[in-house]
């Protein structure tokens, strides 16, 4: 059994993936762990994904079969290869160097076992803080889609909810609980999995991350976000590039998705969403 089996989503995009695993196989070199990067394809291998992958020795290839969404496409990846902690990550994404990332992860999770998963601090590219721990916070998440279509920046009563949904109000320099962490840098201990099966693969993309968290906090497994191990992301909201709620909706099919899922969770948890960490 493997350390940990990190995981990366392709969906047509090989470069990121590639700039990816570069910065993986770096930060793992000579690392005293067993550590499996494995790179799932949504994509049917259209951009070559597979033979890109052929010059890391080690890494690897899963095909999903097609596009079958973020969350099964992680969970093809994960079955591929048993671990004890499993990590799926976001293809844009960047290891800094010399930070021996994914040793100290393991270390942490190691030394905290009565943690079910952790989220780490996310860096722009730039440097700057990029929000990835959330609230359970009923009104928030019921505007988070307004949020999605950037309404935040034109309204103030959206922005005082999507701040609160986002925690702007505690100190990101500080590790802790959190209600849920982002899915694009979220590590799982073997034993959770074992007890709560995987992502929830009804969410074909969005909020498969709060709902597995959810069920962590459901079963007494806590949630930390991490602040001292950092990874660079560039995140890019695609379910927000057409603006307009309506226009986004007919427009934007990743819009729509993000709006299925939305109803799907505020379904799946209606008359359950409470705060499992501090509420101030």
């Amino acid at each position: 059994m493997k350390d940990i089996n990190i995981v990366l989503l392709n969906y047509k995009c090989k470069d990121d993936i590639i700039h990816a695993v570069e910065s993986l196989v770096a930060d793992v070199k000579d690392s005293p762990y067993n550590i499996q990067i494995t790179v799932a394809d949504n994509s049917k291998n259209e951009d070559g994904m597979k033979e890109a992958v052929e010059k890391f020795p080690g890494v690897l290839y899963v095909d999903s079969g097609g596009n079958v969404g973020f969350g099964k496409g992680n969970v093809n990846g994960f079955k591929a290869c048993q671990a004890r902690y499993y990590f799926a990550l976001n293809r844009d994404t960047i290891i800094p160097e010399n930070s021996k990332t994914i040793e100290r992860i393991i270390k942490y999770m190691d030394e905290h076992k009565k943690i079910g998963c952790i989220g780490t601090k996310l860096l722009n590219m730039d440097g700057t803080l990029q929000y990835s721990c959330y609230r359970f916070d009923l009104p928030s998440i019921l505007i988070k889609p307004l949020k999605q279509i950037n309404f935040d920046r034109k309204y103030k009563w959206v922005k005082k909810h999507a701040d609160k949904l986002i925690m702007k109000d505690f100190d990101h320099n500080e590790t802790r609980p959190v209600d849920w962490v982002l899915g694009a840098a979220i590590v799982v201990r073997k034993e959770v999995i074992d007890e709560l099966g995987w992502f929830d693969d009804r969410y074909f993309m969005y909020l498969e991350d709060a709902d597995w968290c959810h069920r962590m906090w459901e079963a007494g497994w806590p949630v930390y976000y991490v602040a001292d191990i950092v990874i660079k992301h560039a995140h890019a909201r695609d379910s927000a590039k057409v603006p307009g709620l309506f226009k986004a909706l007919f427009k934007n099919k990743l819009a729509r998705i993000h709006a299925v899922s939305w109803f799907k969770y505020l379904w799946r948890w209606r008359g359950n969403h409470k705060y499992y960490t501090t509420k101030y």
